[in-house]
């Protein structure tokens, strides 16, 4: 399978699970995207650990000081899984991962060669040094009750929104 195969695959998997989607080609279609997203939204949450990260970083005005207070998290996460639609977080070189489930909108950036076919891909790329945390994450959050009553965003995002740069 091709990259770029791979990740329309990923794209089709997660708008399928409810994350809105968008493929940027470089990083000035990155950071339109995610003003147009987090237009209306504020305070935002963005680390500024990546390059990524630090060319989409909100105005000041827009900016929270960290994601408890945030309405909004933009982050460049680990990774991503074609086949389930699911991104990946990791607690490696220091990253929160509460930084993306705490606020009710995650704005996750993946870098294309970070976006792996299946899950066994993903852990084949590994090798022995895995993160001490990891979360995988498909779609926004859901959960139902007895009942089955179906409520989002009460484990965490109740929108999340992936772009692929």
């Amino acid at each position: 399978m091709t990259r770029e195969n791979t990740i329309d695959i990923f794209l089709k998997n997660a708008k399928s699970v409810g994350a809105g989607t968008v493929l940027a080609a470089d990083l000035d279609e990155l950071k339109q995207s995610v003003s147009k997203i987090i237009e209306d939204t504020e305070p935002v949450y963005c680390p500024g650990k990546t390059d990524k990260e630090a060319a989409v970083i909100p105005p000041e005005e827009k900016r929270a000081p960290d994601y408890f207070s945030a309405q909004a998290t933009v982050e460049e996460v680990f990774g991503a899984i074609a086949e389930t639609g699911s991104i990946v977080c990791s607690s490696q070189d220091g990253r929160e991962l509460q930084a993306g489930l705490l606020p009710a909108h995650h704005v996750a950036i993946v870098a294309r060669e970070n976006i792996f076919s299946t899950l066994d891909d993903f852990f084949s790329s590994l090798g022995p040094e895995i993160p001490t945390n990891i979360t995988f994450i498909t779609g926004p959050s859901r959960t139902a009750d007895i009942e089955l009553t179906l409520t989002v965003g009460v484990h965490g995002p109740e929108r999340l929104d992936v772009i692929v740069c």
